[in-house]
């Protein structure tokens, strides 16, 4: 059960919380109709995290009133993915707004302190597969995850990656994010006794096929536990990550 529920029912029990105060809180639209957008109020209260504003598509204006809608129900921190420099700019003269260029993401209010059962390792084979990587690992942070990062560590240079064994073997989950061949998730999931989740990116030269190469070799791999995103997607790696590392957390609430 959602643990925001569950503290809405505690409250009921303990007396701070009236039976009717509890049922017009849990009987409030569940979603607002600004017109171009029906804005998931009780995203949050279904899945544990709030929705979360995909921003290519959208104009500055509609993703400045879909973030103030969200304020308004009370959403604390919002997190607005795949946002160029010119939206953001603009965005920012209404909201205010911390603005990752290299990952193309906006962030609405404060990180919040990570509250997961362990940490979420994120390695990137190469320092172009870099953007990608900070999606994921943004997106893990926003949503109450703590973040190791290790960046450069692909399989050209073995030495590097086992050069940081310890921070492998500790994780409750690694995000591998991999161009080329993407041969980086294979082998992370031979040393790690914790999940694996693989994301292709498009880099690499003609025959990568914008990392369609990469796909197929993270979809064949012969290490068992790894399971693989969408090319580039370092947003559903991330959210995916974050999840996993709250699971016990999850059930204890």
């Amino acid at each position: 059960m959602n643990s925001e529920i569950k503290q809405l029912l505690e409250n009921v029990r303990d007396g701070k919380t009236s039976v009717d105060e509890a049922l017009l809180e849990i009987k409030k639209q569940p979603f607002e109709d600004i017109g171009f957008a029906k804005v998931d109020l009780h995203r949050k209260t279904r899945q544990g995290v709030a929705e979360v504003i995909y921003g290519k598509g959208k104009t500055s204006e509609q993703i400045i009133q879909i973030i103030q809608t969200m304020q308004k129900s009370g959403q604390k921190t919002i997190l607005i993915t795949r946002l160029d420099e010119q939206k953001a700019l603009a965005v920012q003269k209404k909201v205010a707004l911390d603005y990752k260029s290299q990952a193309q993401i906006g962030i609405v209010g404060n990180i919040p302190e990570p509250y997961g059962i362990g940490t979420v390792v994120v390695a990137t084979a190469g320092t172009s597969d870099i953007p990608v990587a900070e999606e994921a690992a943004l997106t893990a942070e926003v949503l109450g995850s703590r973040v190791t990062r290790l960046y450069d560590v692909g399989v050209a240079g073995l030495h590097r990656l086992l050069s940081h064994l310890d921070e492998i073997m500790s994780a409750s989950v690694i995000i591998a994010i991999a161009g080329m061949e993407g041969a980086l998730a294979s082998v992370i999931g031979g040393l790690a006794d914790c999940p694996v989740i693989a994301v292709p990116t498009s880099v690499g030269y003609g025959a990568s096929f914008n990392g369609l190469s990469a796909l197929l070799s993270m979809l064949n791999s012969c290490a068992s536990g790894v399971s693989v995103v969408n090319i580039d997607n370092g947003f559903g790696a991330g959210y995916l990550a974050n999840m996993i590392n709250h699971i016990s957390k999850t059930c204890e609430n």
